[in-house]
């Protein structure tokens, strides 16, 4: 990984304001990993990455120098410029540096000035099965990064959320770990429009555990959903609210043994009965 200059940035910055259909609005100071600017520990600087562990997962490494300093100075430079509006950050926090950085500066200037009303985020699953095959860490992080986004908006009177990207089929992802994914989305009170369903890459271990269906860290057996049938269980299940969805839905729910996500509680369960239609004619017996 390596991140552009501020110089670079802001020359940038500075080239789009005088296009006469700029607007002020810089709508993404992202990318895949935005808040990491720098060396995750001095280490790296003489002795490169660790082969055998890394700094998030599973655990934040003791060593790890947790710090958004430089990411919010180049925020407050590409506020000054003249032109410029709004500047956004709308992609690539990772949510669990937000929270092993100690200092919170970072996460309210984010929340006041660089979030309009969603901020994305990648937790990706809930399922800590699957989530650990991911190189995520556990859903109780994500779950504390939300409530610590949601305590910082209501200090600075904002009402303002953060959106989820999920992944359906992921390699070990069983029926019932996609179950409790959908149970996670009915929690949250809406359904997400950022999902995806899995498919392989090159050069990933998720790509190595599909192709072979074993954990190459381990040398562990995966389970590796590739039937298309429960692949489109699965998809369907984080968007159970869809009335396309429906069979697909009820037809996961049914052969997992969970009839219990069928019924009317809304707090519950996930699809209601579907009503018969009713007789118009009544048969009269002679």
């Amino acid at each position: 990984m390596q991140a552009r200059s501020h110089e670079s940035i802001i020359k940038e910055a500075v080239e789009m304001t005088k296009d006469p259909e700029f607007k002020g609005y810089i709508h993404d100071v992202g990318g895949p990993t935005a808040d990491f600017r720098r060396p995750a520990c001095d280490k790296q600087l003489t002795r490169g990455v660790c082969t055998d562990k890394q700094c998030l997962f599973p655990r934040p490494c003791k060593n790890l120098k947790a710090t958004h300093t430089d990411y919010v100075k180049l925020l407050r430079k590409l506020r000054e410029i003249p032109g410029v509006k709004k500047v956004f950050v709308r992609s690539g926090i990772r949510f669990d540096y937000v929270l092993a950085d100690k200092d919170d500066t970072f996460l309210r200037e984010l929340c006041k000035y660089h979030v309009s009303g969603q901020l994305r985020t990648a937790p990706e699953h809930v399922s800590d099965n699957v989530l650990k095959l991911m190189g995520k860490p556990e859903s109780n992080v994500y779950k504390e990064f939300c409530k610590r986004f949601d305590d910082m908006n209501r200090q600075l009177g904002l009402e303002q959320y953060a959106v989820p990207y999920l992944i359906s089929s992921h390699p070990g992802s069983r029926l019932a770990d996609a179950i409790e994914l959908a149970e996670s989305v009915r929690d949250m009170g809406y359904m997400p429009e950022q999902v995806q369903d899995f498919y392989p890459t090159p050069s990933t271990i998720s790509t190595c555990m599909y192709y072979t269906g074993v954990d190459p860290r381990t040398m562990e057996k995966v389970y590796v959903p590739s039937n298309p049938r429960e692949k489109s269980m699965q998809r369907a299940l984080i968007q159970y609210r869809k009335p396309e969805n429906y069979d697909l839905v009820k037809e996961a729910l049914l052969k997992a043994g969970r009839k219990d996500l069928i019924g009317y509680d809304r707090s519950r369960c996930l699809i209601a009965p579907r009503k018969k239609s009713a007789d118009t004619k009544t048969k009269k017996k002679y």
